[in-house]
């Protein structure tokens, strides 16, 4: 990912959650906030409620290759916060792709 850097620290997150908008879907849940930076910075949550690790990373991964295939059409300057819900089954990969350009469309990101 070239112009996307992560969000590693507990209150950067937070901040996200606080003070920027969220849009959810029926596998993911869109947090976004502008932030003062010419790049983009990700973060990915997911909850023990998903799964088991093996399910957890699993998903977090799908959501990553997502990202990095819209990478090039999302503008520039956000904190955007993917957080997994929890559902019976795993969703598919392209599943995943159509949902979040719904939702990077819908906060007006892509």
């Amino acid at each position: 990912m070239k112009r996307t850097d992560s969000l590693k620290m507990n209150y950067e997150f937070k901040r996200v959650y606080r003070k920027g908008s969220l849009k959810s879907g029926r596998y993911i849940v869109l947090y976004t906030l502008k932030n003062r930076y010419d790049n983009n910075r990700l973060g990915i949550t997911t909850s023990k409620k998903v799964g088991k690790s093996v399910k957890r990373n699993r998903f977090r991964r799908i959501i990553k290759e997502n990202y990095r295939l819209l990478e090039l059409n999302v503008n520039t300057g956000y904190d955007l916060v993917f957080v997994a819900r929890s559902v019976d089954k795993l969703p598919t990969f392209n599943e995943l792709g159509k949902e979040m350009k719904y939702l990077l469309k819908n906060q007006g990101v892509l």
